[in-house]
C-alpha cells in the first residue's frame, strides 16, 4: 500500500511586528539579549539595548523609537518609569511602552496606564502580543481630550 500524499495547509503565523526600532531598557544582560532575540524573530529590524536610565535618555535624544520595553528597577535608578513619563510628553506619536518588571506593584497606577505591564518571567508570545495591542492613550493625551 502506497503512503497517501496529503497536503497540509500551512497555518500562517502572526504577522511580523510593524515596528522599525525598539529600545530595550534592561540592566540584566542575559534578559536584554533574550528580549532582543524575541524582537528580531518577531520582525523588528533595529533593537537597541540600554542598560541604564541614562543610556535610555541618550538613545531617546536620537532617532525616535517605535516602542520601549522598560524595566522599572534599573542599576542606576529605581524609578525607571520616569522614562515612560518623558516618552509620554512626546505627544500623539510617542513610542509604544511595555513595562517588563518583577515588581508591577511598584509602578504608580497612573504610570502603568501608559502601556502594557508584563510580569517577569513572561513568555516571548506575551511580549509580542503586548506590542501588537492597540496603543493606549497616555495621561497627556487623555488630558488634552478632556480639555477640548
Amino acid at each position: 500500500m502506497k503512503p497517501s500524499k496529503r497536503r497540509s495547509a500551512a497555518v500562517p503565523g502572526p504577522a511580523p511586528l510593524q515596528l522599525g526600532r525598539v529600545l530595550v531598557v534592561e540592566d540584566d544582560p542575559v534578559l536584554a539579549m533574550a528580549t532582543e532575540d524575541i524582537l528580531r524573530e518577531g520582525g523588528v529590524p533595529q533593537v537597541e539595548i540600554c542598560p541604564t536610565t541614562e543610556a535610555a535618555l541618550e538613545a531617546l535624544r536620537g532617532e525616535r523609537p517605535d516602542a520601549l520595553i522598560l524595566d522599572v528597577h534599573l542599576a542606576d535608578r529605581d524609578d525607571g518609569w520616569a522614562v515612560a513619563e518623558l516618552v509620554e510628553t512626546l505627544g500623539e506619536n510617542s513610542p509604544r511602552i511595555v513595562f517588563a518588571t518583577g515588581s508591577p506593584q511598584d509602578i504608580p497606577p497612573h504610570i502603568a496606564e501608559l502601556g502594557a505591564v508584563l510580569v517577569k518571567p513572561y513568555s516571548p508570545q506575551a511580549l509580542l502580543d503586548a506590542l501588537r495591542e492597540p496603543t493606549r492613550r497616555g495621561l497627556l493625551s487623555r488630558l488634552r481630550g478632556a480639555l477640548s
